[in-house]
């Protein structure tokens, strides 16, 4: 599962006074002695260039070089996240922001502090969520390959296929919100996941999202970052946050697959100009049953981030108004009934032939599965039935 941990952030935006700033600039930072003072001062900088009161946070996530030293130093507020995780560093920022606006970026240099005023104008113009693109200006050297063809473009995609952000670089570090959406956002993860939750969460929440291009410069400094390891997690993340997709999707294809290949083998449809018999039957029942389960645990999953995360999904939504416990309980019946039918009929054959040797195995075989996919069905009905109560509450 996804590292997370309850958000830490104001229910609502405090009331602003002539003092208060109206933009907040959150750099993480994480042994970053070597740049933090130009990142606070490039910060500083760019707040000036836009006219803006502002704030320069930079959250000291348990370093060990004086890098919160030199940040306060350097005239930042420094906090203290003993906590690692590019997730955990910004939730503690988040928490300590003043500002009407947040503006995030890294402390290794790879960003235009000076585009802080663009974040800001798009925000001021009505947007609640702005990321930046990098990929078309991407300087040499600035990314490694397997990053820049591979591991980025492939993670976009898959999130968008999901969940339709039309976000061009989901993983960019430099982006922008209003902070009185955080709480709609409701951000959890602590890790590197965290810059795919913030697009995912504003999606769903139906934000304003805007982009425009921005340049990525080479990294001053040791990376911190795993390509494999913070890879899987970004997919771990999408995947778990998308029953349909992890789930109900696979699930039902098994289902039909399975369902298509019994009646192949119980019609005596010839396949590519042969019959089809008992061993092609065994996994067709197979298919049916493991996909049925699978469907079953997707909506299930669906429940619970419905119900106990608050999650939202027009699928999910449009389903569970239309269909009811007894719609799934009738068509678990349905289907018990069906295959102890099937059941009492070959123990009629059996009987007729006085007990003799029986050779009915497509028919056992079909009752079978019609009764454990009926039992998986009414029970599974139950279970989301009992998720579900939650709604009442």
């Amino acid at each position: 599962m996804s590292s997370t941990q309850a958000t830490n952030l104001p229910s609502s935006p405090a009331p602003e006074t002539g003092h208060e700033p109206l933009v907040s600039v959150v750099i993480p930072c994480l042994n970053e002695a070597e740049n933090i003072e130009r990142c606070v001062a490039l910060a500083r900088q760019g707040l000036e260039a836009g006219g803006y009161r502002g704030e320069v946070i930079v959250v000291d996530n348990n370093s060990e070089d004086g890098s919160a030293d030199l940040a306060r130093n350097a005239g930042a507020t420094v906090v203290h996240e003993r906590r690692r995780g590019y997730g955990s560093a910004y939730l503690a920022g988040f928490g300590t922001a003043r500002g009407r606006y947040i503006v995030m970026a890294d402390a290794d240099l790879t960003y235009d502090f000076k585009e802080i005023p663009r974040f800001v104008r798009e925000l001021e113009e009505g947007a609640d969520f702005v990321v930046g693109d990098r990929m078309d200006n991407i300087h040499p050297g600035a990314m490694p390959w397997l990053h820049r063809y591979v591991g980025n473009p492939v993670l976009t995609s898959v999130l968008n296929l999901f969940y339709r952000t039309g976000v061009k670089d989901a993983h960019c570090g430099m982006r922008a919100l209003r902070r009185d959406v955080l709480p709609r956002l409701d951000l959890r993860s602590t890790g590197m996941e965290f810059a795919s939750e913030m697009v995912i969460r504003a999606a769903k929440e139906e934000l304003e999202i805007r982009q425009f291009p921005i340049e990525y410069h080479p990294r001053a400094g040791e990376s911190k970052l795993s390509s494999f390891r913070d890879g899987w997690r970004h997919l771990r993340f999408l995947l778990v946050h998308s029953p349909t997709h992890l789930f109900v999707i696979p699930g039902a294809v098994m289902a039909v697959l399975g369902t298509l290949i019994a009646l192949t083998v119980l019609l005596q449809i010839n396949v590519l100009g042969r019959a089809w018999d008992l061993h092609t039957m065994v996994a067709g029942s197979l298919l049916m049953i493991v996909g049925t389960q699978v469907v079953a645990l997707g909506l299930c999953a669906h429940a619970y981030g419905t119900y106990f995360m608050e999650d939202r999904d027009p699928w999910f939504d449009k389903m569970r108004a239309r269909y009811r416990l007894e719609h799934g309980l009738a068509l678990g019946g349905v289907l018990i009934v069906a295959g102890l039918a099937i059941a009492a009929v070959i123990v009629g054959i059996w009987f007729d032939r006085g007990f003799g040797a029986l050779s009915e195995e497509r028919m056992a075989l079909l009752a079978a599965t019609l009764l454990i996919v009926g039992i998986q069905i009414f029970f599974s009905s139950f279970l989301l039935s009992i998720l579900g109560l939650r709604r009442d509450r």
